[in-house]
């Protein structure tokens, strides 16, 4: 007999049909098993990003500095207006006006930039993203601007944490989810920025490339493309593994070769399509580059820009573009943290295509001459950094956790506001 018919005849009530009733069970909301295991690292990122940014909106309405400024540099009639300026300003104008790219209009000599700015400089998909949810909710552009950044920070989170996950355990990929919250410079994950998009798109890219699904990287790299240029740093780590895979017997067999080709030939277009574009809207064929450098002085330099910061900082010497003090000590700390932070991630044996991501984002980040007081948010980007720190933190107890990040996610909010005034931007 069964152990089911055996259940049945010991129990009266169910083997002659008679006696009490069993209790309907309410229905509840069924998470399904493949999202289960994002539940924590997505609360802990969450909770650290909402801390940080009531810290953050405590302090500047308590500061009210964000008044009777121009809605484009800085302020408004509310706080939050402080969210969508400078880059947000741009992408925003995006969004409702579209492009307007026109011949580049060369300026009047004597000024700092020689090359009118444009909004060509600022890449669709954000943009669209955002007219796109407006057209869909309802919204204005500034709300559906913040509601695509938030969405996608949690889904950049879930990523981190994926691929955190699969080199050292589901509690260091929660801790990475955490960190990522309250990074310097993580002001601007909640903010009208295209970070949060951008991160989303390359964890969840590099993940598909460690679990052999090319088409599906292929395509997101493809999106990175259309996002931001530094997309070059994560369309190169796709290539590169997709050619180690096929050079090697095993991978061939193991993922066949359509798969890594096309891979390595999608994930370039996006990029190479705007930009070509952009050139041929404006009638040079590296209008964007020249658009670049002479319009917001960002080129890159070999590092020449970063050396003379690293050299005048540690002398106390501020005679370079955008000098502000405290930010650039603080990068400086950055900056010098990196080769230590590399080393350890190298010390975990990640996959290729997260070594090549993250030694050519930092190349392309301090090669570059740009504010440098920035720095950390434009490393923002480069989450295997976390691999080392998340896993060492991983082995901590709860409550050693619990006091780090509730110390750290009002430090972020207060960080977040200080740079705001110190360099004007988010």
């Amino acid at each position: 007999m069964s152990t089911a018919a055996s259940s049945a005849a010991a129990d009266p009530a169910v083997s002659d049909g008679q006696g009490i009733q069993p209790t309907p069970t309410s229905r509840r909301l069924r998470v399904p098993d493949g999202l289960r295991p994002y539940g924590a690292p997505l609360l802990l990122y969450g909770g650290a990003k909402l801390v940080g940014t009531v810290v953050f909106s405590i302090l500047l309405m308590a500061s009210g500095e964000y008044r009777e400024k121009n809605p484009r540099f800085g302020g408004g009639a509310h706080w939050w207006d402080v969210l969508a300026t400078w880059d947000g300003w741009w992408y925003l104008q995006v969004a409702e006006k579209g492009y307007e790219p026109g011949p580049l209009r060369r300026l009047a000599p004597g000024g700092m930039f020689t090359v009118e700015q444009n909004s060509v400089a600022f890449f669709p998909l954000y943009p669209g993203l955002i007219r796109g949810t407006s057209e869909v909710t309802g919204l204005g552009l500034y709300g559906s601007g913040m509601l695509v950044s938030v969405i996608a920070s949690f889904v950049a989170a879930a990523g981190i944490y994926a691929v955190i996950s699969l080199l050292a355990g589901a509690r260091a990929g929660t801790v990475a989810a955490g960190l990522w919250a309250v990074a310097p410079g993580a002001g601007v994950e909640w903010a009208v920025y295209s970070e949060s998009v951008f991160v989303a798109i390359v964890a969840w890219c590099c993940y598909c490339v460690m679990k052999g699904r090319w088409v599906a990287a292929g395509l997101l790299a493809f999106a990175a493309g259309l996002n931001r240029p530094t997309s070059a740093a994560l369309i190169g780590a796709v290539g590169l593994a997709a050619l180690v895979t096929l050079a090697r017997r095993e991978g061939r067999r193991k993922h066949g070769v359509a798969g890594p080709v096309y891979a390595m030939c999608a994930a370039p277009l996006g990029l190479l399509t705007y930009v070509a574009w952009v050139g041929l809207s404006m009638g040079e064929p590296t209008a964007y580059f020249t658009l670049q450098r002479e319009g917001w002085l960002h080129f890159f330099d070999f590092g020449a820009y970063t050396l003379d910061v690293l050299g005048n900082t540690a002398i106390g010497k501020h005679d370079y573009v955008f000098a502000f003090s405290v930010p650039d000590l603080l990068a400086v700390q950055l900056v010098l943290a990196l080769p230590f932070l590399i080393v350890l991630m190298l010390r975990k044996r990640p996959p290729l295509v997260l070594v090549a991501y993250t030694l050519a984002s930092i190349v392309s980040v301090l090669g570059t001459q740009q504010i440098f007081g920035n720095t950390p948010r434009y490393l923002l980007p480069c989450f295997p950094l976390l691999l080392a720190p998340a896993a060492a933190m991983a082995r901590l107890g709860p409550v050693a956790l619990t006091v780090f990040f509730a110390t750290a996610a009002p430090a972020s909010g207060w960080y977040a506001h200080y740079v705001l005034f110190e360099l004007g931007i988010p």
